[in-house]
């Protein structure tokens, strides 16, 4: 029994002068201090961004995060208001400790392919294309799910709360942040096409790289006609297409008002609240930082909303096409069935379309929804 103790001794000392006993435990300790200090809201500024840079010290040059690259989708390119408002976003994130460059690109697959291939440290484009990075986040702009503006607010104020901050990240990329781009609605040239069932026959816009959409608007009776972000409002324009699914801000933008013409007109029923989101590359763009620019966004959510609404402009009464309670509720059945649909064949995320339902009975828990499990 002496021996096997002395021998347990020499061991526990080896260990203890070669600082491997307590050194490891010690370092891991102080590590997961940082990083509880990088994504604590209630410290300050630079106090997380401190931890950070303590965190990830060889990440850093001179002391400092080195320059990275966010490209922006702007269909109008360097003379377009997303890419202008990601100029002053610029400033603010310098306040992060991050220095940018930044880049415009009018076509969003050129740049989601630049980001894949290390061209861009981030990008910056719609939710929709931001879902083939992360299904979670890019279920956001799901069809119907999030009808208002205030729901939009309050899932916001729920994704940017640290405890999610691992479902921002998927794969090589995480979700540098969401804003509102408004709502979308449906922009027709004739105002008997006052629903989406009644299109049989149309021709209905669908983007190019989502074929699931297509399948949909097949169900319908309807024609789908692939289009992509930059030419769908001049084939909307030229009759290319009947029927435009769009942000109320493509009016002003794409001129939609001269496809809709004498008889034309805009559905007036938001079918879905449209975000931009920030995807980065996990390996330039740590968790913590990640998470600060994060509840940035957030904290803009109001500016950014106000300019989008600025970008929008008044849009003429008669554009507007009314349609009856019954049918508003058809069409809640309608997108509801379609998201259970595309939950089921995975193109929609089931964690956030649940998250949705919540926020949704949040605001109406008489719905019959909230007695319901379907999402």
């Amino acid at each position: 029994m002496k021996t096997k103790l002395m021998n347990i001794w020499r061991c526990c000392v080896v260990l203890l002068c070669s600082g491997q006993l307590l050194a490891a435990p010690s370092q891991d300790v102080a590590r997961e201090q940082l990083r509880q200090q990088a994504m604590n809201p209630k410290l300050s500024q630079q106090q997380r961004i401190t931890a950070i840079k303590q965190l990830h010290t060889d990440m850093l040059v001179d002391g400092q995060i080195p320059r990275r690259k966010i490209c922006v989708w702007d269909i109008l390119g360097r003379n377009g208001p997303i890419y202008s408002a990601a100029k002053d976003q610029q400033a603010r994130l310098l306040e992060l400790g991050v220095m940018l460059d930044i880049d415009a690109y009018a076509s969003e697959s050129v740049l989601a392919e630049d980001l894949k291939a290390g061209q861009c440290d981030a990008a910056l484009f719609t939710g929709i294309r931001a879902r083939t990075f992360n299904k979670f986040t890019g279920t956001i702009d799901a069809i119907g799910a999030i009808p208002s503006s205030q729901h939009m607010n309050l899932l916001m104020k729920v994704l940017v709360n640290a405890k999610n901050a691992a479902r921002m990240e998927e794969g090589q990329y995480v979700v540098m942040g969401f804003a509102p781009m408004g709502a979308a609605y449906i922009f027709v040239n004739d105002k008997s096409i006052s629903s989406l069932p009644k299109a049989a026959g149309k021709k209905v816009a669908v983007m190019d790289y989502e074929p699931i959409q297509a399948e949909m608007i097949l169900q319908l009776g309807a024609n789908p006609v692939p289009t992509s972000m930059v030419s769908a409002g001049s084939k909307f324009n030229n009759g290319a297409v009947d029927v435009l699914p769009a942000p109320l801000v493509a009016y002003r933008v794409m001129e939609l008002y001269r496809g809709m013409g004498e008889s034309g007109g805009i559905v007036d029923y938001p079918f879905s609240q449209l975000t931009l989101q920030l995807i980065g590359r996990r390996d330039k763009f740590p968790t913590e930082i990640a998470q600060l620019v994060r509840e940035d966004f957030y904290k803009r959510f109001a500016e950014i909303e106000a300019l989008v609404e600025k970008q929008t402009g008044d849009i003429n009464d008669r554009w507007w096409i009314p349609i009856s309670d019954q049918e508003k509720s058809e069409y809640e059945l309608m997108m509801m069935e379609a998201r259970v649909e595309l939950r089921e064949r995975g193109y929609y995320d089931a964690d956030m379309l649940r998250l949705q339902r919540k926020v949704r009975c949040k605001f109406n828990p008489a719905h019959p929804e909230c007695a319901q499990s379907k999402e």
